[in-house]
């Protein structure tokens, strides 16, 4: 008898330890923080990409306020090509006397300068004088930068330094652009010496295909 009711205690207290309700850990009852948000980089602004040149042949296209001025450019910059094995070829010797150089632009023209074996043209301008001016815009097409071509004399009695922007050009687009800054000048005479001494570098060093 003392059998049977110690094997009923025990079939009791399996049962009652059976219902307690389970224990929850102190760590299970934390909650999650949620995470902060990564703050969003921000992009870096894209440099400027930068354009390089090499040539071998070039139709020589000078902005200038007189056609004196623009022969000279054109000559001088014609005759520095040739010396660094640069073919290159002068406007002038392309359009009839007193033409309109935008006409540079139509087809018959280009037609007229590819026969000549030349792919490449090199519109060469004044910027300005006694500043530092940056490369414009590179997007430039061919007709565009020939209409909207600023004209200043070679030499200007005021002025101590003048800069030159040079645009290259294939297939009507702009493949590159530089300024070259020519400085201590004191007449029309040092401008061309000075244009000789800056550019010619500038040709032998990044321009002339070596």
């Amino acid at each position: 008898m003392k059998a049977l009711i110690f094997t009923a205690l025990i079939a009791l207290s399996g049962l009652a330890i059976g219902q307690e309700a389970p224990v929850t850990s102190t760590e299970e009852t934390k909650t999650e923080k949620p995470k902060k948000a990564k703050k969003a980089k921000k992009k870096k602004k894209s440099k400027k990409e930068k354009t390089s040149i090499t040539l071998d042949n070039t139709l020589v296209i000078a902005q200038m306020d007189t056609p004196e001025d623009r022969y000279s450019i054109e000559i001088t910059l014609t005759e520095m090509f040739t010396y660094n094995h640069v073919k290159a070829v002068p406007s002038l010797n392309v359009l009839k006397l007193g033409s309109d150089a935008r006409t540079l632009a139509s087809d018959s023209i280009q037609k007229i300068v590819a026969s000549k074996g030349v792919d490449t043209y090199c519109i060469v301008s004044i910027r300005g004088f006694d500043r530092k001016y940056t490369v414009s815009n590179n997007a430039d097409d061919f007709e565009v930068a020939l209409n909207q071509a600023s004209f200043f004399e070679l030499y200007r009695s005021d002025a101590v330094s003048i800069s030159f922007q040079f645009k290259f050009f294939r297939d009507n687009k702009c493949v590159h652009s530089e300024i070259v800054k020519c400085g201590n000048i004191g007449s029309r005479e040092t401008v061309i010496k000075r244009f000789r001494k800056k550019v010619g570098k500038r040709i032998k060093k990044s321009w002339a295909k070596q």
